[in-house]
């Protein structure tokens, strides 16, 4: 032993900081290249560490979905790329997306929270993100949750007439805001929020809020704030989680940690307020029905998952998927009003002749395909989630002659399908009329596919649907949509806010029609 201290104290008196740095460099290198996994599919040169990063970082646009298209278009339909130490497999293309999530739904279904979600779900420690549906594992438990979960919506109106009244008094609600504002311009983002909101809490708490109600307006705070938190910025963190814990932070992730429990306690909040007044012989609402279940299958199953904890994650999962996308697509819908007037006229046109002044009812829209074509149109060309919700493997899978390992993240760029040529000729150019046959009618093109395809499909799909056309229609019955006095552009292409595309910050002036 003396002997091999003297030769450390050699090597301390001969090597400077400079070579001992270099040589650690060098084997975290080697272990890197050791730890790669083999026979992934194609895609651009990484960086030791950071991955793919720099890359993105430096790219000539700043919209993820176009660069991650582009690079598609150079690597194939199957790519790889490396967001620091995380494996992501990009899947491009409207048959190879079918073929991976349909044909193969049992190796890529399941799912994996945000790392930056990881310590925050569950009861806030336990790092549980098993619990809900939205990043649940695709299994038994997620497959009975979202059977219960589809039923339910079923049964308080999704799909059917009984729900339409409450969406047509709550576009009614919206239209008062509007008046309100004598035709001045504004940001009509936090009121199509508002209204998207209270179509959720009608169907899970079996109430809507006023506007200027102070649970309300806590509650659109908060899906604000998570909704628009983009936690891959934060470089650090998806490099190692241990970086989440340094004293500088992360303003994205502290964000998301603190507004994230806070959401968890308001749901916790009205589902204890329901557990008081609980009567199995009067079901009011979603909670309700999950409580009925709850007590149903106690007796039944001893490993229900009908937790107390699944509620209060199912409830935020419904709010977090059924407001902020449907409040995007909205804001979306009335910027390419603005944009292309004419279009806007001629949707007047079709509801005038189809409703007048009658209310609307959803069972109408196949009397009005423009309507229906346009509304379809903005969903291609702006699609609001375009990379879908990652979806996760839990086993080593091959897919066209590779090995991608458990664990890799997949991404469905929905993005490269709305916006290929071949399916979509000129993708740039927003033409409703592409959704019109020769005969004038609504021609649903199989490729359009918003919501995603295969079991993970948007659990919410049949109620955004309803919500988008019978908002629109009551807007547009109502009001006539223009630019403020002076502005000349406005923006068409949007910002990654988290998953979603939504459109940069606008003003419009809302005028009642006469």
């Amino acid at each position: 032993m003396p002997f091999l201290t003297e030769i450390l104290a050699a090597v301390r008196q001969h090597v400077d900081t400079s070579t001992v740095l270099v040589a650690a460099c060098a084997c975290l290198l080697a272990y890197w290249c050791l730890q790669s996994p083999r026979n992934l599919p194609p895609g651009p040169r990484t960086w030791p560490v950071l991955g793919n990063i720099p890359l993105f970082m430096t790219a000539k646009t700043d919209f993820l979905p176009n660069t991650i298209t582009d690079l598609a278009r150079q690597y194939g339909d199957v790519m790889t790329f490396w967001n620091a130490r995380d494996l992501n497999v990009v899947i491009s293309g409207y048959q190879p997306i079918r073929d991976v999530l349909v044909k193969r739904a049992a190796d890529f279904s399941s799912r994996k929270a945000p790392p930056v979600l990881v310590d925050l779900r569950g009861d806030g420690t336990s790092g549980d993100t098993t619990k809900g549906i939205l990043f649940a594992d695709y299994g038994p438990d997620w497959k009975h949750q979202r059977k219960f979960t589809m039923k339910t919506l079923r049964d308080f109106g999704v799909g059917k007439r009984s729900l339409e009244g409450k969406i047509c008094d709550e576009a009614a609600a919206l239209s008062r805001e509007l008046v309100a504002k004598d035709g001045q311009p504004f940001n009509i983002k936090h009121m199509l929020q508002n209204a998207a909101s209270n179509i959720i809490c009608s169907i899970v708490f079996g109430k809507r809020f006023e506007y200027g109600d102070s649970e309300f307006l806590r509650l659109g705070h908060l899906i604000s704030e998570l909704a628009n938190a983009t936690p891959g910025k934060d470089i650090l963190i998806n490099i190692h989680p241990v970086f989440r814990h340094l004293p500088f932070g992360s303003p994205e992730h502290e964000k998301i940690a603190r507004n994230f429990p806070r959401l968890q306690e308001f749901c916790g909040e009205q589902i204890e307020q329901h557990r008081v007044t609980f009567d199995p012989n009067n079901i009011r609402d979603f909670i309700d029905a999950f409580l009925l279940e709850q007590r149903c299958t106690r007796g039944e199953h001893a490993q229900s998952s009908f937790t107390k904890e699944q509620l209060q994650e199912l409830v935020l999962d419904l709010f977090l998927a059924g407001t902020e996308t449907t409040a995007t697509t909205m804001h979306w819908v009335l910027l390419y009003m603005l944009l292309y007037p004419d279009i806007q006229e001629k949707v007047h046109r079709e509801i005038d002749a189809v409703l007048g002044q009658a209310v609307p009812s959803y069972a109408l829209r196949e009397k009005m395909p423009y309507t229906t074509a346009t509304l379809a149109e903005v969903q291609r060309i702006n699609t609001v989630l375009p990379l879908s919700v990652p979806h996760s493997l839990t086993r080593d899978t091959a897919l066209n002659g590779y090995t991608i390992p458990a664990g890799a993240n997949i991404l469905v760029n929905l993005w490269s399908v709305h916006m290929d040529p071949q399916l979509f000729p000129e993708p740039d150019k927003f033409n409703p009329d592409r959704f019109l046959d020769r005969h004038g009618n609504f021609f649903k093109h199989e490729a359009l596919i918003p919501f995603s395809v295969g079991p993970r499909v948007c659990l919410g799909e049949q109620l955004a649907k309803m919500e988008v056309f019978l908002l629109f229609v009551f807007l547009m019955q109502h009001f006539t949509f223009s630019s403020p006095e002076g502005v000349t552009t406005l923006p068409t292409r949007g910002t990654m806010a988290a998953l979603v595309n939504a459109p940069r910050p606008y003003d419009l002036c809302a005028v009642p029609r006469q």
